[in-house]
C-alpha cells in the first residue's frame, strides 16, 4: 500500500509552520528533509536548497528572520494527494532592517514520509518580494514597449 499523509497531519503541520517557531515545527520535519526556497539569494539570502532537519530549522528560525519577520500567514488553499501536498498562502512580514511591511504569496509543494515533511519546494513571488525588501523597483527589467505588468516572477 502506498503512503498517504492524513489531512489532520497536514493541518497540524501548517498550524505549527505559521508560528515560525522551530520547536513547534520540528516534530513535523523528517531527519533527511530537502528544503528548497526558490528566489534570488543576493537579495533573500535564505533562499536555496537546505538539507537535513537542523539546517531547515535554522533557516526557519534564524536565516529568514534575519531578513523578514513574519506577521501574517494566511493559507488560501491546501490540496492533499497521497504523500504530496500543495499549499498556497499569502504572507506579510516586516523587514528586519527598518520594520517596513512586505506582502507576498508563496506556493509550497511538499512530500511527506511517515507523517513528516521530507521534501519542500517553496515558490515565492520573488520579484515583488525583492522590490519590497530592497525598498525600490528593480531597474533594467523592462524592454522598450513592455510594461512591468508584462513580467511574471516565478
Amino acid at each position: 500500500m502506498t503512503y498517504a499523509v492524513p489531512r489532520t497531519v497536514v493541518d497540524a503541520f501548517y498550524k505549527a509552520y505559521a508560528t515560525r517557531d522551530a520547536a513547534k515545527i520540528a516534530p513535523f520535519i523528517h531527519d533527511d528533509v530537502e528544503w528548497t526556497i526558490s528566489g534570488p539569494v543576493d537579495f533573500l539570502p535564505f533562499c536555496g536548497t537546505h538539507r537535513g532537519k537542523a539546517a531547515v530549522l535554522d533557516v526557519i528560525e534564524n536565516q529568514v528572520k534575519a531578513v523578514l519577520r513574519t506577521t501574517s500567514f494566511v493559507c488560501e488553499s491546501i490540496v492533499v494527494d497521497g504523500d504530496q501536498v500543495m499549499m498556497l498562502s499569502r504572507q506579510a512580514a516586516r523587514r528586519t532592517k527598518d520594520n517596513c511591511t512586505v506582502r507576498y504569496r508563496v506556493a509550497n509543494i511538499m512530500r511527506f514520509c511517515d507523517d513528516k515533511v521530507i521534501e519542500n519546494l517553496s515558490l515565492l513571488d520573488s520579484f515583488d518580494a525583492v522590490e519590497q525588501v530592497i525598498g525600490r523597483q528593480l531597474t533594467g527589467m523592462t524592454r522598450r514597449g513592455a510594461h512591468s505588468s508584462d513580467f511574471i516572477a516565478v
